[in-house]
């Protein structure tokens, strides 16, 4: 399978960078350095290359180098040049800061220098999956923490989710604004629900399809002695379930007829009682067959692990390029059997694999395989010792 690899990054005015450029080749790029350096702002530029707000969900004017008075720059740049199916390509994205007509600041994206829709373009080259410390607690954490999981590992594999994502949660705005006014003629409330429940069926049937292909991916790749074990994966909602077992212009009816006559209760709640928005991903842990929440911590983090590698090799498959994943701070907390172990397993995904870690020493199994680079507080150097 090809794999997109990113040569070489720039930064402009981004985070804690005014300015940084990484010459980087095939192999794993390691970023080692102190806590609080920079080396997490050098992934989530990357992963600003890819649908979505990044690995942090930051608003993207946040996100621009601040001055000592703490005032975000006006404007930033991520650019990349990725060599991957076809051959070497530069891929931009940032806020520039428009005139008064053109509408302020707005986000550019650009591929060889030409002018993108979105930077859902850049998907025919490059595809970004990442594990965080903050995903962590993701097993025991609310049902909205694994939601966002679920639609980023669905925007991996299908570039406009998030478009219909944003849209449906403008919908279920507006049909609650709706509902709060007591004279609103029910023929805008119907309009508003024909399109929620197109929207919700969408929605719902990309989750549906993404976590199917995951579970058999799991499966056809189930190895009962890895050190991070198989999950079982599953949606918990009403319309996933429904799309499981009918056609999906049945299930969009009987939705929208569910809002229509939910009307009265949805509004004495407040908000809509039903849809997509409240769907869970349950996951379980595969070899012991108990609930992913009842683990360890440690099993929990396996687990985890295990589960984004699976992602990867199914992001691989549906784009037919290896995706670049992005790792930070994560084999910190594993024993050497266990690194050496998530190693393998990355090599044989192919793709490229951004790390970052505090001391070096937690990558001296790649031995010179990886290229590794040194941060401190804005600037990367290569450590030209590693």
């Amino acid at each position: 399978m090809p794999a997109a690899r990113i040569i070489r990054l720039r930064l402009t005015a981004f985070r804690s960078y005014a300015g940084a450029d990484i010459a980087a080749g095939a192999g794993p790029v390691v970023l080692t350095g102190p806590n609080g350096a920079g080396k997490t702002n050098l992934l989530e530029a990357i992963s600003l290359l890819s649908p979505g707000r990044g690995l942090r969900r930051a608003a993207l004017d946040t996100v621009g180098r601040r001055s000592p008075e703490g005032v975000a720059a006006t404007s930033w740049s991520v650019a990349a040049t990725v060599e991957g199916a076809y051959g070497e390509v530069q891929l931009g994205t940032g806020i520039e800061t428009a005139g008064a007509d053109a509408g302020g600041r707005q986000r550019r994206s650009r591929i060889d220098r030409e002018p993108v829709g979105s930077v859902g373009a850049f998907s025919d080259h490059l595809r970004v999956v990442w594990l965080t410390p903050e995903m962590d607690g993701l097993f025991l954490g609310p049902p909205g923490e694994r939601r966002r999981f679920l639609d980023r590992l669905v925007l991996a594999v299908d570039a406009e989710h998030g478009t219909r994502v944003g849209a449906l949660e403008r919908a279920l705005r507006s049909r609650n604004r709706l509902l709060e006014e007591t004279s609103t003629d029910p023929r805008y409330l119907d309009a508003v629900e024909h399109e929620l429940a197109a929207l919700a069926v969408a929605v719902a049937a990309a989750r549906v399809e993404t976590v199917r292909r995951l579970a058999a991916g799991i499966a056809a790749s189930r190895d009962d002695a890895s050190p991070f074990p198989w999950a079982s994966v599953a949606l918990e909602g009403a319309l996933e379930q429904a799309l499981a077992n009918e056609p999906a212009v049945n299930v969009e009816d009987r939705y929208r007829a569910a809002l229509r006559n939910g009307r009265a209760r949805d509004r004495a709640a407040g908000r809509t009682l039903e849809g997509p928005h409240l769907t869970d991903l349950v996951v379980g842990h595969g070899p012991k067959a108990i609930p992913a929440a009842q683990g360890s911590t440690g099993e929990q983090k396996s687990l985890l692990i295990g589960l984004s590698l699976a992602h990867a090799r199914l992001v691989g498959e549906m784009a037919g390029i290896a995706p670049v994943m992005l790792l930070d701070d994560v084999v910190a907390y594993l024993d050497p059997d266990r690194r050496a172990a998530l190693f393998r397993a990355l090599a044989q995904i192919g793709g490229q694999v951004w790390m970052t870690g505090a001391d070096p020493s937690a990558f001296e199994a790649l031995a010179d395989k990886a290229e590794r680079f040194s941060v401190s507080p804005g600037r990367v150097a290569a450590d030209r010792d590693g």
